[in-house]
C-alpha cells in the first residue's frame, strides 16, 4: 500500500535520526518563494498564481518507490504536455526518510519531494517545505482536495503540501462466500456488530474457509485498519497535536473486543498472529477470507474472476471512516524554481491529471469533486472508495514512527495484549503510547 503505515513500510526506525538530521539543518523560509526571482515570477508574479510558471525550467523530483507507478505516470504525462521538465528519482522506501535528513543537512533537497503523509509533520516543524499557503487557496478547487492531506501538511496556520497520492482503508469482502453462506452480496457490515456475525457466517462454511484476517504483528497495518472504526464510532486516537493517545476509550475498547472475539473462536485465517504485513495483503485474493480491512490500491491486484465487494470500515455502531494514508508532496524551502515547481504541483491536482492520469490507473483521486468520473462511473467500487475520502482521517503526530510503526513501539505492544491476550491492560498500555509521543 502506499503509506507507510502499512507493509511496505520499513523506514520506520530511520525515522528519529533522520528527524534529528532536520533539526541540525535548521532550514529558514524559502529562497525563490514565488514572488518575482529570475527564475520565476511569471505573468502574475505573486504567490498566488494558481498555475505557477511553464518556462523549460528543468526540476528536480524525489519520492519513494511505494509510490513509484502514480509519481512516474504523472511525471511523464506532465513532461510531455509542458515545456519544463521533472527529473524524477525514485529512492528505496527504506532509504527515504534517511535521505531527506541527509539533503537538508547539506542543503540539497530536490526542487520537489514527497513523504509519507505520516511523516509530513516532520518535516514542516523543521521548515523543510516551501510555503505553499497562497497557491493552495488560488487553486479554483481548494476546498475539495483531500483535506486530511492538507491538514497533516498545515504548520503553524501555514500549508505546505499538497495530496500527491492517495491510499484508503476500506472493507473487502467476497459476494461467493457471501452467497454460500446465505448472505446477501450486495449488503456489507454497516456495523462492527454486523461485521462479526457476517464474518461468523462465512467460517461456518468450513473446508478451508475462514471468516476474516487482520496483520497481528504489524503496527502499521493496526493503525490503519482498526482507528478507522473509533473515528467511525466517533472519537478521536490522539489528541490535535498528537502528543497523547486515546486509545483506550470505551469505542476503541470494542474495536478490541471484537478482533479478539475472532482469534478466540478460531474465525481470523491462519497466521494472523505472526503476521508482520509482508504478506497482509496477499491472503484475501487466495479467495478463501469472507471479509476483511485493504488498501485501495490493492483493488486492481485482485484476480479479474473474483466477485468483489467494496465498503467503508464501520465503527461498533455504525458509521464509516477510513484512514487517509498515501504521499503528499511540496516545493522544498531551498528550491530557486518554485514557481515552475508550483506548475507541476498545481497540475498533478487539475482535471486532466486527476482524471486521465490518477482515475485512468484506477488509483483514489485527491479531489473529492472528481469522486465521480469517466474511469470511476465504470466501476461503482471506485467510486465508493473515492466518496470516503471525506469521511476519512489522517492522524498527526510527530513521533509516529517510534510509536505505531517501530515492531518494538508501545503500539504494537497495545494491540497484542488487547487481542491476543486478555485486554485488560489496555488503560497502562495507552499510557505507553502517549509517553512516546510525548517523549
Amino acid at each position: 500500500m502506499g503509506s507507510t503505515v502499512g507493509p511496505r513500510g520499513r523506514a520506520s526506525r530511520l525515522v528519529t535520526g533522520a528527524v534529528a538530521l532536520l533539526a541540525a539543518a535548521s532550514l529558514v523560509t524559502a529562497c525563490g518563494s514565488g514572488d518575482g526571482g529570475k527564475d520565476g515570477g511569471g505573468k502574475d508574479g505573486g504567490a498566488a498564481n494558481a498555475t505557477g510558471v511553464d518556462d523549460g525550467a528543468t526540476l528536480t523530483m524525489w519520492t519513494r518507490a511505494a509510490t513509484r507507478p502514480q509519481s512516474e505516470a504523472l511525471v511523464k504525462a506532465y513532461n510531455a504536455s509542458h515545456k519544463n521538465k521533472v527529473e524524477l528519482t525514485v529512492v528505496p522506501t527504506d532509504d527515504y526518510q534517511a535521505k531527506v535528513g541527509a539533503a537538508a543537512g547539506s542543503r540539497d533537497l530536490p526542487d520537489l519531494f514527497a513523504s509519507d503523509v505520516v511523516f509530513v509533520p516532520n518535516y514542516t516543524s523543521s521548515a523543510l517545505f516551501a510555503d505553499l499557503t497562497e497557491r493552495i487557496d488560488a487553486l479554483p478547487f481548494a476546498e475539495h482536495l483531500a483535506q486530511s492531506h492538507i491538514k497533516a501538511g498545515t504548520y503553524e496556520d501555514k500549508k505546505y503540501v499538497v495530496p500527491h497520492t492517495l491510499d484508503l482503508s476500506v472493507l473487502f469482502y467476497n459476494k461467493d462466500l457471501y452467497r454460500k453462506a446465505k448472505l446477501d452480496p450486495e449488503k456489507p457490515p454497516s456495523t462492527l456488530a454486523e461485521w462479526d456475525e457476517q464474518a461468523r457466517a462465512v467460517d461456518a462454511l468450513g473446508g478451508g474457509v475462514d471468516g476474516t484476517f487482520f496483520g497481528g504483528n504489524c503496527g502499521g497495518c493496526g493503525v490503519f485498519t482498526w482507528w478507522p472504526s473509533i473515528w467511525a464510532g466517533g472519537e478521536e486516537v490522539l489528541n490535535e497535536d498528537g502528543t497523547e493517545a486515546r486509545l483506550a476509550s470505551a469505542t476503541a475498547k470494542k474495536v478490541y473486543d471484537t478482533y479478539r472475539g475472532w482469534v478466540d473462536d478460531d474465525i481470523v485465517a491462519p497466521g494472523a498472529k505472526d503476521e508482520t504485513g509482508t504478506t497482509w495483503t496477499g491472503i484475501f485474493p487466495k479467495g478463501k477470507v469472507g471479509v476483511m480491512p485493504m488498501p485501495s490500491t490493492t483493488l486492481g491486484l485482485m484476480p479479474e474472476d473474483m466477485d468483489l465487494g467494496v465498503a467503508p470500515i464501520p465503527g461498533p455502531d455504525g458509521g464509516k471512516s477510513t484512514f487517509v494514508g498515501g504521499d503528499a508532496i511540496g516545493i522544498a524551502a531551498t528550491s530557486e524554481k518554485a514557481d515552475q515547481a508550483w506548475n507541476f504541483l498545481a497540475w498533478t491536482l487539475g482535471d486532466k491529471a486527476q482524471v486521465d492520469v490518477v482515475a485512468a490507473h484506477k488509483d483514489v483521486v485527491a479531489r473529492t469533486d472528481l469522486a465521480s468520473n469517466k474511469h470511476s462511473d465504470a466501476d461503482p467500487r471506485l467510486v465508493a472508495i473515492n466518496e470516503l475520502v471525506a469521511d476519512g482521517h489522517t492522524p498527526y503526530a510527530l513521533k509516529f514512527g517510534q510509536t505505531f510503526n517501530d515492531p518494538n513501539g508501545p503500539w504494537l505492544t497495545l494491540m497484542r495484549d488487547a487481542v491476543f491476550g486478555d485486554g485488560k491492560s489496555v488503560d497502562q498500555d495507552n499510557d505507553a503510547v502517549s509517553e512516546s509521543l510525548a517523549d
